[in-house]
């Protein structure tokens, strides 16, 4: 799924919730939780100390900068949470899943 090419969504709406389980088979640590209406892919990363959880929030920054999608990032001592949907969408969109499985190959 990380090697799936992004690109701006050519649907006018979101995935509907079917598909979007469908697609998060594949990423078993991810969670699709619902804020406000808006469904968002969701996982908490843990690290040893604040200076990793720092170091992996600016790959994911990297990540999201050469794909010009952008995620909620939550940084803290020994975690980040990141939280891939698509603004414009409304919702989850294929891109967000290809990002999501991108971001756990940067974890490692």
């Amino acid at each position: 799924m990380a090697d799936h090419e992004t690109s701006p969504s050519q649907a006018a709406e979101p995935m509907t919730l079917e598909a979007c389980m469908k697609e998060a088979e594949a990423l078993p640590e991810w969670q699709i939780i619902d804020r406000d209406g808006i469904m968002k892919l969701t996982r908490r990363f843990t690290f040893s100390d604040f200076a990793q959880a720092l170091a992996f929030t600016q790959r994911v920054g990297d990540l999201a900068e050469q794909a010009n999608h952008h995620p909620k990032i939550t940084t803290q001592w020994g975690e980040a949470r990141v939280t891939w949907w698509s603004h414009d969408k409304g919702g989850l969109c294929h891109d967000d899943f290809t990002l999501a499985a991108r971001t756990d190959e940067v974890a490692k």
